[in-house]
Parts: C-alpha cells; structure tokens; sequence
C-alpha cells in the first residue's frame, strides 16, 4: 500500500471509501469492518486508513457516531459557508485557516466585518484569486472572539491614549479613554482590555489592566510576552497558600506502601542551572550478568490531590514555559522545587519503571509501581560528560557505571534508527546574559552523549508504560481492545502526504533525493539528508525545514504511535513536574496497577487537546522570547562589523539570512539591491539580477551588516556585503518569476511564520 501514498492516490482511495459509505447507508461501520472490507491487515496501512477516514471526517463526509464507528453524514450538502480561524497576516488582507488538508481562504481586510487575529468566523466563498491558489471570500459572522486582551506600548497624549499591540496579527491601534489609563505613561508596556472592538472606521477601544514596565526592560518584556500568548505568571494566593500547607515529612506508613530501593545506587542528571529534578536513575548489576536500571519520575500525582486548587491551575497551565531567561513553573515553587524535586542526599517518593537489561540492551524484565529513593549524587550534564570521557580510576564507582549505561543508551539508539526513527539532531540556541537580563552572548548549545544517555531512558520507560498499558487491553475480554483501558498518549501522525512531496522537491533541488514511497524509505531519505548536511552551514535551516514539514505531536486518547521515534506505542511519563498529561498518565497506570476498570475516554481526551494547545502557546512563547534577546543581542553590535551568514529563505520582498553561530536571522530588502534588477525565482529559491545574471539563492554563503533593529516587532534588516557562493548546486527548472527594484512587497502570503520556504525562527527544543 505504500507506492499508492502520491496525492493523486490518496485522493481516489478517500473516495473509495465515502463510495462504500455511500453504498452502504443501512448501518453504522467501524474501522474493523472497514479493514476487512479494503483487505487490510498491515498495522501502518490500517494507520493510512485511519487518517483518510478522519480527513472524511474533517471534510463533513462522514460522521463519528462513537469511538471508531463512522456513518454517512447525511446532512452534507454544497454550501460556499466554511467556518475556520483568522490568520491575520498582513494589514490588507487576512487567510482563513480551516483544514490542513484544503487551501486557506483569502480574505482582504475591508470584508473582515472587524474579525481579529485568532477569530473563529464564518467565511462566504467568493470567488478564486487570480493565481488559482486560493478561495476568496469575505467574514458573513464572527462566531468566536480569539482574545479579548492584548498586550502593547501606550502612548499618552493629552485626553488620551494609543496602544500599539505587539502581537503582528494584531494591525490596529487601541483607543484608551483617559479615565482608562491605570496610571500608564508613555513607553510602558500593558495589557489592555478591549472594551469595544473594531468595525469598519471605527476604533477598537479599551482600558488598562495592567502596566507591566517600561519597553526595553527585561522583565517587562518577558512578562509582556507572557500576557501577549494568554499565558499566566503569578500563582494565585489560594493556590500558593495550599501547596505551603502540604506536609514535607514522609511517613513510615507512606513508605510501607511502596518499594523502597532507597540502597540502590541513585543519581540525576541535568542542567547545570536546573533546580527542579523530575527524573533520576538506579542502577545495580545482577547475579546473571544483567542490570537492574530503575528510572524513577518524582510522584507529583502523591501531591497533587483531584478536587484542589492546586490541580485547578496546574490544568489550566497543563505545562512549565522556559523563556530564555527563567522558568515559568506548573506547579508552585513548594513543589517543583522542594517537595516533588529529586535532590541529593533526601528521601523522595517516585512513580518508577525498573527494568531488567541484558548487554544488548533487550529489556527482559518490568517493574512499574510507586517506590521511595535516595538520590546519591547530582551531576550536571557536563560533569556527566566528563566522567564518560575520562578513566575509571577518578571516578571508580561512577566511571564504570555511566560508560556502559552509555554503551546500552548507544544500543537502544541504534535501534531506533534502524526501525526507521528520524535522526534530527537540531541545537538550542542558548544565551549569556548580565545582571540586567541583557544577553552579551550566544552561541548554541551542542548535544553530546550525556544528554543522550538520559534521553534513551526516558524514552525507554514512555515506551513501555503505553506498551504495559496497551497490553492489558489484549488480555482483557473486551472484544475490541480499542474500547478497553484508556490511557493519555503521545502521538505523531506520518506527515502531510502534500507537504512532504513538496519538501521532497524542495531538496531534490538542492540535490538530494528524498523517496516517499512508504514510510521506511522516507525515514532513510532523511536520516541520509541529516547525515549528509551534518556540520555545514545549511544543517540548521534544512533540519528545522524538515521539523516543520512534519506532523505536530500532540496527546489524545487515541494509539496512534509515534512516526518520528517509530513507537507503535508512546506516552509521556517521565515530566510531571512541568507537563500536565505526566500527572494523568502516572494517576491512569496506578489506577489499572490497583485493578481499576477502564476510564472514561471524553474526559480525558478534552484535558489531552488542552494540554496540546498550552504545549502550542508556551512553545511560541519560547519562540518569542528567544527572538527578542536575539535582536536585542544583535543590537549591541557596531553597525559597521560585517557578519557571515547564510541564505536560509528567499521571498518576493527579500531574502533571509542567519548570521553565522548565533541563529539570528535578519532580512536584506530587495527594494535595498540597487545594482541591478533582480527578479524573484520562486521555483528555484532564489533572486536572479537580469543585467548581471547575478544569483542569490537558498544556501548562499553571504556576508552582511546590520541596517536596523526593531525590539518592538523582533526584526532584523540587514545590509548585503557580499555573496559567497552557493553551498548547494540548484537543479534549473520552472519559471515563476516576478521582477523587483527599489520595491518591497508588502504582500506575500505567509506561509508557517512568514515565509516564503516555510521556515519559523525557532528555539528547536524538541518535544517528542
């Protein structure tokens, strides 16, 4: 079934599916009876129909009536009436977001009706555009307001004031009564309530709710950021007062209940600058020659009690957000970094995963169950690394250890590789910051064996918790085991078959051959890609590429596996300090462990997709705040040095370029390139000069100045020095050519953060 994943294909064999249900109207059909009607018995061609039976779904084709049983959706008929979000991406015009699989709909601004940022509307097709992407439309109801606070920089004037709103989709200014100021003055930084919202010429309007700081000051704009992404910062008295009067004293009746292995050898590992420790790992070697390695996860769930006010906010955070220059915690410090923290030299109670591994790294034994420890040592990861580098006789209890714990995490490693798990090994950008918060350098942050060591192991134990509990379903009476054992997973869905095919030409380009045929030879192509490209300048920008053409990971009731790690099974277990769906998946596996039936899946499944939007907005919160210190950083540069850089995009109005080891990105305007006439290339990713014939492309290296900063909407423009030459040979092919000269287009679709090949600046912390 995999040579038939082209689009083309995909198409067809969608419709033979709605074709049988439109055939066959008399009765309700489950995904088995779809499985055996299409003859298929293969675990990745049931997963393939899985998702064109949920695109059905999506397209109002057909309609779930319960988990897995699907019907005809009779109601369906043509209508130009979509709902979907507003993606306001530039001041004329807007996209109507509403199905992944679908082109957006063009909206222009004045057939908005007054929709914002974020909107859920209602959107009458109109028409095509004149380049045959897109629908045009315009906003006929607003049915959802996105927000109904902003953050911005206030100008007072006499009778009155104007908020500039820093989020980019957010065009217009808001009108501040001067009753309404809060005592804000000119250049602070607020959050703004939006009292009435903009119609036509009319102005939205609203009152101050809260004067943040000045702009410029760091922890203003880190808790600007915050507030612009609806995320919280203070804990609420009630919770903070709760988690104080917790207990810290373990009782001898608490650690009767569980198994104490607090003689086992038991350390963690982590950043240098951590203060909450979440996961630690045992070791023992075994009398036949095995080794007994517990990972043991702090026992937030022991803490935090259902029905509380401490479970209230940690649900409605559902996870920690890591700006760039502190941590925004779940659950308050009491906990995260005291109660719950797996600190040296203290009695702790965990939720652990002990396993019993041979030296080929087979787990030949499991134990799962809540137990009490004692952490011997903390390392930092650089420590850690040392002692795998160095000799045994200056570490001659841990030297021993650590170097074949590293040898087994190599084994399982490879494994996974070899079963078709991606090798992405992008770097955090990561920054050296004075007194102030203000950063006097970046660099990025390399990955060596420690770090990966530790990863194995979490990963090895969130695999085998979601196999423990998927397996209880096969030795259950329930006739379908789908139906049976609920549990919180971590999933992620192969790719967009269309996103995907156009990556795949997007590399071959740039001469590397990328085979979608199955999922199995699309896992080589790129793991092959990563190898190739491994320690030169388009490593970052093609991994980060690669990232994004990839499906989101996310939570949901659903046994979807995992397509990057190449789990069958996956769930997250081993963070419940900083992730919510943890805290769910430690009270599920007790709850089955304690011989509890199956638990209700509608309950679980709304907290998984909040915990996926939080995920969302914290991850973009992340992404802002390390755009800000990177142009904040780069604006302490003379305007004179000249930087290395590398062509990392190529759009209609200029191109992108990250200057060399910082990840700073910046772009040089066409309407700046005056000695000649460049014409844009979109088919080959490049501006071509039409006197000259001179190339600037997707992969040259450049030299460059810095023109302008804008800490306000985290934007670089640079200056072209010089043009390299090009890393990577473009096959020709296509026209699509658009000529430019001493213009810059304020259009342009944006595509996944504004540009042209995709790309989004980002703090590549991966979350799998």
């Amino acid at each position: 079934m995999a040579n038939r994943r082209k689009k083309t294909q995909i198409a067809s064999q969608k419709e033979q599916i709605h074709d049988f249900f439109k055939e066959n109207r008399d009765r309700i059909y489950t995904l088995n009876d779809l499985y055996n009607h299409f003859d298929i018995i293969d675990q990745e061609d049931k997963l393939f129909l899985r998702l064109m039976v949920e695109d059905l779904v999506d397209e109002g084709k057909l309609k779930p009536e319960g988990r897995a049983r699907y019907v005809i959706n009779e109601d369906t008929k043509s209508s130009n009436l979509i709902d979907g979000k507003v993606d306001f991406v530039n001041p004329k015009f807007a996209f109507i977001r509403y199905n992944d699989q679908q082109s957006d709909i063009f909206v222009p601004a004045e057939d908005l009706q007054g929709a914002l940022d974020g909107d859920t509307v209602r959107v009458k097709i109109t028409g095509e555009r004149k380049n045959g992407k897109n629908p045009e439309g315009r906003v006929v109801e607003i049915l959802k307001r996105g927000r109904d606070e902003i953050v911005g920089k206030i100008k007072v004037y006499s009778t009155y004031a104007l908020v500039s709103p820093d989020n980019k989709g957010f065009h217009e200014q808001v009108f501040i009564a001067k009753d309404k100021m809060n005592g804000a003055e000119t250049d602070d930084l607020v959050i703004v309530k939006i009292l009435t919202f903009p119609k036509g010429s009319i102005q939205a309007t609203g009152e101050i709710i809260e004067v943040l700081g000045k702009s410029g000051d760091n922890n203003a704009e880190m808790n600007a950021i915050m507030a612009e992404f609806g995320l919280p910062v203070k804990f609420p008295e009630d919770v903070l007062r709760e988690s104080e009067a917790i207990s810290e004293v373990i009782t001898n009746e608490e650690i009767a209940k569980r198994k104490d292995m607090r003689k086992t050898l038991t350390f963690t590992i982590d950043p240098a600058d951590a203060k909450d420790f979440d996961d630690a790992i045992s070791y023992k070697n075994l009398e036949n020659g095995n080794f007994e390695i517990g990972v043991h996860i702090a026992d937030v769930s022991h803490y935090l009690r259902p029905n509380t006010k401490l479970e209230e906010e940690a649900f409605r955070r559902a996870t920690s957000v890591y700006l760039v220059d502190r941590t925004i915690p779940m659950l308050p410090e009491k906990l995260s970094n005291n109660l719950c923290s797996l600190r040296p030299n203290e009695d702790k109670l965990v939720f652990s995963a002990v396993f019993e591994v041979n030296s080929s790294a087979e787990v030949v034994g499991e134990w799962f169950g809540r137990a009490v420890i004692h952490s011997d040592r903390r390392f930092a990861y650089e420590q850690a690394q040392d002692v795998i580098e160095g000799d045994n006789e200056t570490e001659p209890v841990y030297g021993p250890l650590l170097k074949n714990l590293n040898k087994l995490a190599l084994i399982l490693r490879k494994k996974r590789f070899e079963k078709g798990a991606f090798n992405f090994e992008t770097n955090e950008v990561k920054f050296n910051l004075d007194e102030a918060g203000r950063p006097v350098g970046v660099y990025q942050k390399v990955r060596k064996d420690a770090h990966k060591l530790i990863e194995e192991f979490m990963l090895l134990a969130n695999k085998h918790v979601a196999e423990f509990v998927y397996k209880m379903n096969l030795k259950s009476d329930h006739p379908n085991p789908d139906d049976a054992f609920t549990m919180v997973y971590r999933v992620h869905e192969p790719p967009n078959p269309t996103k995907i095919e156009t990556f795949a030409a997007f590399a071959n380009k740039l001469g590397f051959p990328i085979k979608t045929g199955s999922t199995a030879s699309l896992s080589k192509s790129l793991n092959g890609l990563m190898t190739q490209i491994e320690g030169t300048p388009m490593q970052n920008v093609l991994e980060s590429l690669a990232v994004r053409t990839m499906s989101k990971a996310r939570y949901t009731t659903q046994n979807l596996g995992h397509f990057g790690l190449a789990f069958n099974h996956y769930s997250h277990f081993t963070s419940p300090i900083r992730r919510y769906p943890d805290v769910m998946a430690h009270r599920m596996l007790q709850h089955y462990l304690d011989g509890g039936k199956s638990l209700p899946v509608a309950d679980f499944e709304e907290k998984c997709k909040h915990s996926s939007d939080m995920e969302k907005l914290a991850a973009e919160a992340e992404r802002a705040s390390i755009k800000y210190k990177q142009v904040e950083f780069m604006s302490y540069q003379s305007k004179t040095d000249i930087f290395q850089g590398v062509v990392t995009g190529v759009a209609d109005f200029g191109i992108f370029v990250e200057i060399e080891n910082t990840g700073c990105e910046g772009m040089v305007r066409l309407a700046d390139l005056t000695d000649d006439f460049y014409e844009y290339d979109a088919d080959n990713f490049r501006v071509v000069g039409r006197r000259k014939n001179k190339i600037i492309g997707f992969g040259n290296a450049v030299r460059v100045k810095i023109k302008a900063t804008d800490l306000e909407r985290r934007s670089m423009d640079l200056e072209l020095v010089s043009v390299e030459g090009s890393s990577f040979a473009i096959k020709e092919g296509g026209s699509g050519k658009s000529s430019h000269r001493g213009q810059s287009s304020k259009g342009g679709r944006k595509t996944s953060g504004g540009r042209a090949d995709g790309k989004r600046s980002s703090s590549k912390k991966r979350r799998k």
